[in-house]
C-alpha cells in the first residue's frame, strides 16, 4: 500500500497521460518513471525551505550522501549550485548514460560518516 506522499508523487508524475509531458529529473535531465520519482527540497525543510524539484531517487540519495542539510541550505540552494559541486557533477556525468529506471545502492561519503 502506497503512503500519502508516495501517492501524491505518483499522481504528479502520471507520465502515461497524453496531455502531460514526462517529468524530467532537474539534476540529470533524464525522464523519471513514477516508481523512481522523489521530490527534493532545494533548501531542506529543517532549514526553512519550501520549494521542491523532481529528481530520480538515485540522484536525490546521492545529494544527501555527499552534503549535509546545513551545507545544502548555505552553499547549494539551487540546481546550478549543486551541479557546480565536483562530486555531484561527476556523478551526473556518469548517471546520464544509464537507463531511466537504473538503481544502485548509495553510500554516505566518508566525510559525513566521520561526523
Amino acid at each position: 500500500m502506497a503512503g500519502r506522499i508516495r501517492r501524491k508523487l505518483i499522481e504528479a508524475a502520471q507520465v502515461d497521460a497524453p496531455e502531460k509531458d514526462p517529468v524530467a529529473c532537474r539534476l540529470c535531465g533524464r525522464s523519471i518513471t513514477p516508481a523512481h520519482l522523489d521530490l527534493h527540497h532545494l533548501v531542506p525543510k529543517s532549514q526553512g525551505g519550501r520549494e521542491t524539484v523532481p529528481l530520480h531517487r538515485i540522484c536525490h540519495r546521492q545529494i544527501h550522501a555527499l552534503l549535509t542539510e546545513k551545507e545544502l541550505a548555505r552553499d547549494y540552494p539551487t540546481i546550478d549550485d549543486l551541479l557546480a559541486h565536483s562530486d555531484i557533477s561527476r556523478f551526473v556525468a556518469w548517471i546520464r548514460s544509464k537507463p531511466e529506471d537504473f538503481s544502485e545502492r548509495t553510500f554516505k561519503s566518508q566525510r559525513l560518516r566521520r561526523k
